[in-house]
């Protein structure tokens, strides 16, 4: 995979498009476990939302580079 993608004319790193997407899929994410009550049962909600967003982009960035 390059490591950069030509987006009009400018090249964009491959982990920004990851980034993008992990941010996208942490909202829809967040937005489930927030109306499923989860959040009511974690010690620190902040830390466990910013544990599944790097958890999430991780796994994009993986997926990016294969």
């Amino acid at each position: 995979m390059p490591r950069e993608i030509a987006l009009l004319d400018a090249l964009v790193p491959t982990l920004l498009l990851a980034f993008l997407a992990s941010i996208v899929l942490h909202m829809v994410l967040d937005r489930v476990l927030g109306r499923c009550g989860v959040y009511r049962h974690v010690w620190h909600p902040a830390l466990f939302r910013l544990g599944i967003f790097v958890c999430i982009f991780g796994v994009c960035g993986l997926l990016a580079l294969r």
